[in-house]
C-alpha cells in the first residue's frame, strides 16, 4: 500500500529534524540546534562501534551514522513510550535490564538533563559498559525548559567533565555545539515556538514556518561573519571512555 501524503510529510519532517538539510532551514524552528548536534555527532561517530546501547533512544535518529554489530534501544516503561518509541527494551528508571559489561558503547543523546538521579544513572551506564567502553553523550547548556516537569539540569563544560570523571569516565573529546552568534537566533526561535498559540495545528505550523525560518537563515549567514564564542553555546557533545580502558 502506498503511504498517504500525510504519512510521507511526517516522515520527511522527522528525517529533516535530525539530519537537517536545506528543507529543515525553512520548516524546523530548531534547525540551528539540530544541525549543530548532527554535525558534532557525525564528527565523533568513528568512536562508536560494536554492541551499542542507546539510552532514551526515541526513534533512534542517529543509528545510521554508526558502524555497529548490534544497536539496542532502551526507554522508560510507559504506555506512551511503548506506543511511540523505537525501543527494544523498557525499564523502570533505575536498573538497566542488562548484565555487567555487555556493551561496547553507550549513546546518551539529550537525556541527562531529564535524569533526577545522575549519580545512580551514570553508575548504571558504567556497569553495562565493557572495560574501556565508550560513552557518546549530548546534553544542552543553553536551552529553555522542555518536557516539563521532567527537566532537571543544565551542565557547563566544567560541571559535565567533573560529573563524568567522578563516575569513572575519562573525557576523550568534548565539542561545544553552536558556540557562536547562532545561539541568539535559536533562542529567538524557541521563544516564537512557545509563544504562538493558535487553535488550529496547521495554522500554528504555518505560523512557525513563516516566523522562524527567517531567523534560521539569518543565523546561518551572519555567524560566518562574526567570531565564535567558546563560552556561549547550545549543547555539550562528549565522547568519554571508562578510566580503566586504553587511551584511544
Amino acid at each position: 500500500m502506498t503511504p498517504s501524503l500525510t504519512t510521507r510529510m511526517k516522515a520527511l519532517y522527522v528525517r529533516e529534524s535530525f539530519r537537517p538539510g536545506l528543507i529543515a532551514m525553512f520548516i524546523d524552528p530548531f534547525y540551528i540546534a539540530r544541525r549543530g548536534l548532527f554535525e558534532s555527532i557525525a564528527d565523533l561517530s568513528h568512536h562508536v562501534g560494536g554492541r551499542v546501547l542507546d539510552v532514551g533512544c526515541g526513534q533512534k535518529p542517529y543509528e545510521a551514522l554508526f558502524q555497529t554489530t548490534e544497536y539496542v534501544g532502551l526507554e522508560l516503561d510507559t504506555v506512551e513510550n511503548r506506543q511511540k518509541k523505537k525501543a527494544d527494551f523498557f525499564y523502570e528508571g533505575r536498573v538497566f535490564p542488562f548484565e555487567n559489561a555487555s556493551f561496547d558503547t553507550v549513546i546518551l543523546n539529550q537525556v541527562l538533563e531529564h535524569v533526577f538521579n545522575p549519580d545512580e544513572f551514570l553508575g548504571e551506564i558504567n556497569r553495562v559498559l565493557k572495560q574501556g567502553g565508550g560513552l557518546l553523550l549530548t546534553t544542552p547548556f543553553m536551552w529553555d525548559e522542555h518536557e516539563q516537569p521532567h527537566d532537571f539540569a543544565r551542565y557547563s563544560s566544567f560541571g559535565l567533565r567533573h560529573l563524568l570523571e567522578t563516575h569513572g569516565f575519562r573525557v576523550v573529546e568534548h565539542r561545544k555545539s553552536v558556540a557562536d552568534v547562532r545561539v541568539i537566533f535559536q533562542m529567538i526561535n524557541c521563544y516564537i515556538h512557545k509563544s504562538v498559540n493558535l487553535w488550529n495545528p496547521y495554522l500554528k505550523l504555518i505560523a512557525w514556518v513563516l516566523l522562524t525560518s527567517p531567523f534560521n537563515f539569518l543565523g546561518t549567514v551572519i555567524y560566518r561573519m562574526l567570531p565564535p564564542n567558546k563560552d556561549l553555546f547550545l549543547d555539550n557533545v562528549v565522547f568519554a571512555r571508562t578510566k580503566t580502558g586504553d587511551s584511544g
